[in-house]
């Protein structure tokens, strides 16, 4: 028993499955809010003319043919916004380590010259 709880525990750390869980939390609370934000806000402001002229309360409800075109156009527009902000996120964490990289291996070589000297 002591053996599996062992195993269980590195298989944690080794797959950082805490860190990969609120990250599944944090995306499913953005996921909420990005649609909100474009089904209850965005969507009224740009379509409501068209809203207006077609009797309809929801950008949802325009369909034709049996399509719901709306629905379509809602789901892309929070698919460019959350891969917009993943895109931001990875790219200020690149910026970051590449930052970071750059100070260590400076670091480095003034600790290198320094030990030269000596």
């Amino acid at each position: 028993m002591k053996k599996l709880l062992k195993e269980f525990s590195d298989f944690l750390k080794q797959y950082n499955v805490i860190g990969l869980a609120v990250a599944i939390i944090i995306g499913g609370k953005l996921n909420q809010f990005v649609t909100a934000f474009v089904n209850d806000l965005l969507m009224p402001a740009i379509f409501q003319p068209v809203l207006t002229s077609m009797r309809l309360g929801k950008i949802e409800e325009i369909q034709w043919y049996g399509i719901f075109w709306g629905k379509v156009i809602s789901a892309g527009i929070d698919f460019l916004i959350v891969a917009l902000i993943v895109f931001l996120l990875v790219r200020s964490f690149n910026k970051a380590a590449a930052k970071a990289k750059a100070a260590a291996e400076l670091a480095a070589k003034r600790l290198e010259e320094k030990t030269k000297k000596d």
